[in-house]
């Protein structure tokens, strides 16, 4: 009886492993084929098309594009506001993942609900609710006018509305990562005599280093490329509070279609540098936790 349900075993262990392991050739081919095909038409293509547009009047002129004063205060304007984003960011993710994962308190699923509402909302909605609150005619709008302060039109508001479309980012990324890791290490530190201080630096940050240094690229490559809140907010002010994206739209609005392609191989260069830093940190994550399971080779 037992061998007759071995075998029976066998056979269904068979026959579930072999899709996996024995798909004919031709499948496999054509399964390839689709996917270099979709690479190719919407990533290698439009890379390729970005590219030739730029160069089209030569090297000369492509430098000249992006050497022109305009052009050069919207890449420090999008530095600036990054530069000023990702930190705000990386410490609002520590402290909310912190306070969700560690401790139970009211307002818990509030805070969780917050946090993601920038992924639900547009944009532009976001970048209109800065305007109804700071603007001329807003609600704060009158007070703001009589102690001379602006924020729309203006850098602090291009900042306010960053921070509000990337702030989910960092946190959505050590949210899970934290509570999968579990309470257990920060209780024994604690009882080993550390404080919350030294728990955060010795323990906590050391096991989801990777996971923020990803949410810190995510949230960087987000706060360069952003263009619907900060278009609403910014005035679209030539040399003043036009980013990267805002000058490539008004290039190309122009019908300057060489120097708005010139300007977009910049964030482009920088898509490649966000991308090459992910594999990075996926691979260094990988191998750190290759290198940490029971049995593993220490170098």
């Amino acid at each position: 009886m037992s061998g007759i349900v071995g075998g029976k075993l066998g056979v269904v262990g068979r026959e579930v492993r072999r899709p996996f392991l024995s798909e004919p050739r031709w499948v496999r081919m054509l399964l390839t084929t689709v996917a270099l095909v979709f690479l190719a038409s919407f990533l290698a293509l439009p890379i390729a098309m970005v590219l030739a547009q730029a160069l089209k009047k030569g090297f000369a002129f492509y430098l000249h594009a992006l050497s022109e004063p305009d052009a050069l205060s919207a890449i420090r304007l999008t530095l600036i506001v990054a530069g000023v984003t990702v930190p705000l960011n990386l410490l609002f993710g520590v402290a909310a993942s912190w306070a969700i994962t560690k401790f139970d308190f009211t307002g818990k699923k509030f805070l969780i609900t917050l946090i993601d509402l920038p992924f639900s909302v547009s944009p532009v909605i976001s970048g209109l609710i800065f305007v109804l609150l700071f603007g001329a005619q807003g609600r704060l709008g009158e007070w703001l006018g009589d102690h001379n302060i602006r924020i729309i039109f203006s850098v602090p508001g291009i900042i306010l509305a960053t921070v509000f479309v990337t702030f989910p980012f960092i946190a959505r990324e050590l949210i899970p990562l934290m509570q999968a890791q579990g309470n257990e290490e920060e209780y024994a530190a604690v009882t080993l005599g550390a404080n919350g201080w030294q728990t955060f630096w010795k323990v906590t940050l050391p096991n989801i280093k990777w996971g923020l240094l990803y949410g810190v690229i995510l949230c960087n490559a987000r706060a360069m490329g952003e263009f619907g809140a900060v278009s609403v907010v910014s005035g679209h002010i030539r040399g003043l509070t036009n980013t990267i994206p805002l000058h490539v739209e008004i290039l190309y609005n122009e019908y300057n279609f060489t120097a708005a392609f010139a300007v977009a191989s910049i964030l482009m260069l920088l898509a490649f540098v966000t991308l090459a830093l992910k594999h990075w940190v996926e691979w260094r994550a990988a191998k750190d936790a290759a290198s940490s399971e029971p049995g593993a080779e220490t170098p």
